[in-house]
């Protein structure tokens, strides 16, 4: 029969004096933890990929930010000035086509709704998906992707292209 050994009690006396000094703080001179370092080379990683196969990576982490801003502070104005039109979405089960910003916003609630809103706003830039058809957010519910400015594609705006459902 096997027994459990005896706890035992600690008891640490520290004086006031000993509080007092001028001593580091054991968090100050702790290394950085391993998920800054990680978050900080998977967001180089993404960048580098990005900037393969899509082009200026700056553009796109400052699209992802404002996009997710936006949709966080549920402001569909905002989010409709970063949409490229006209836009397709799927609305009451049908693809409708929208032309303008202003039919965005009429159809706000129905295209991000509370569960795409959801997804966009938790994505971490550092895990996006890139690949030739943009930066994906989640499993396909939003992407973004240079639209080009000139005949050449020489200036490109980074814009939401799908805003979906993945169900």
């Amino acid at each position: 029969m096997q027994t459990k050994p005896p706890r035992l009690a600690a008891v640490v006396l520290v004086s006031a004096a000993a509080c007092q000094r001028d001593a580091p703080t054991v968090a100050a001179v702790r290394p950085p933890a391993a998920n800054v370092v990680a978050a900080d080379d998977a967001t180089a990683a993404v960048n580098a990929r990005i900037q393969d196969v899509l082009g200026e990576p700056a553009k796109y982490a400052q699209a992802f930010a404002a996009f997710q801003r936006a949709v966080a502070a549920r402001d569909a104005k905002a989010v409709a000035a970063l949409v490229a039109y006209p836009f397709t979405a799927n609305i009451g089960g049908r693809k409708v086509k929208l032309p303008d910003a202003a039919s965005f916003v009429r159809h706000y609630d129905a295209i991000v709704t509370p569960v795409i809103a959801k997804v966009i706003t938790r994505q971490r830039y550092a895990d996006v998906f890139v690949n030739d058809q943009g930066v994906m957010f989640g499993q396909g519910e939003a992407w973004l992707h240079g639209i080009c400015r000139d005949a050449a594609c020489e200036e490109v705006d980074v814009r939401v292209i799908a805003i979906q459902s993945t169900n």
